[in-house]
């Protein structure tokens, strides 16, 4: 039985034509099923765990990054494979899946090539796709052996799992991560120094890791899957549960 989680931003009109054709080509490929539209608050991971109790064997998220982000941050743990159909702007992850925005992604669905993705943990909560920790002092120690400090000076540190880390300083340049490879991939941008304008912040270095400890005197702004908090002290490393997913055969990985 499939199960569709509808974003809330599905509502809007301009969503219409598109969400007609979604739903009509389900039907067609026999994977139509319960529609459940999320709000704000609404706790996907006690969702998924009822329904699979009523025997789902699928959940399709539908919607964009950051759906896709806030579903499997809750839900990550759950015994059960998951779907994704894109829609609208704002997909990065699509792309890196293997799986085309809007109705074609039925086609992927449909198909059901399966693979299992690593899963990010962060002081005892999931991430899926990426965290961000937005220019601060802050020191860095890696898989025990190194040590990364700013000192006084801001650094910003960017851990992608799914989601592709985008550098728009030069050239634009996207790094796509290999979620199977088992470990997580950090990229770290000292500040150079302070501008009149802006402050100017090193090229990234990219460091692979197992588990890494971040903290700093001063409370930092942590944004993972949607989700925003001060901290002053985390500890990012790789769960030890894996997700069941979906992907297309062009995936990027």
């Amino acid at each position: 039985m499939y199960i569709y989680l509808y974003d809330d931003f599905l509502r809007q009109k301009k969503y219409d034509t598109v969400m007609k054709s979604i739903e009509n080509r389900l039907t067609d490929f026999g994977i139509a099923g319960k529609i459940i539209r999320l709000q704000q608050f609404t706790n996907s991971g006690a969702i998924i765990e009822d329904e699979i109790l009523k025997g789902a064997t699928t959940v399709v998220i539908v919607g964009n990054d950051a759906t896709f982000g806030r579903v499997l941050s809750h839900a990550a743990k759950s015994d059960i494979i998951f779907g994704f159909l894109p829609v609208g702007g704002n997909n990065t992850i699509a792309p890196v899946l293997g799986i085309p925005i809007g109705v074609e992604a039925c086609d992927t669905l449909s198909r059901r090539r399966k693979i299992r993705l690593d899963v990010g943990w962060v002081n005892n909560r999931y991430f899926i796709s990426q965290l961000h920790i937005p220019p601060h002092p802050i020191e860095v120690e890696y898989d025990e052996k190194f040590l990364v400090s700013s000192k006084n000076n801001k650094m910003e540190l960017v851990v992608c799992n799914l989601q592709p880390f985008v550098w728009k300083d030069k050239g634009k340049h996207q790094y796509i991560i290999h979620p199977q490879d088992g470990k997580l991939e950090a990229f770290l941008r000292p500040m150079h120094k302070k501008g009149v304008w802006r402050d100017i912040y090193e090229d990234p270095s990219v460091f692979p890791f197992e588990e890494m400890v971040v903290s700093s005197k001063k409370p930092f702004v942590v944004e993972a899957d949607g989700r925003v908090t001060k901290e002053t002290k985390i500890t990012i490393r790789l769960a030890k549960s894996r997700v069941a997913m979906i992907v297309g055969k062009e995936r990027r990985f």
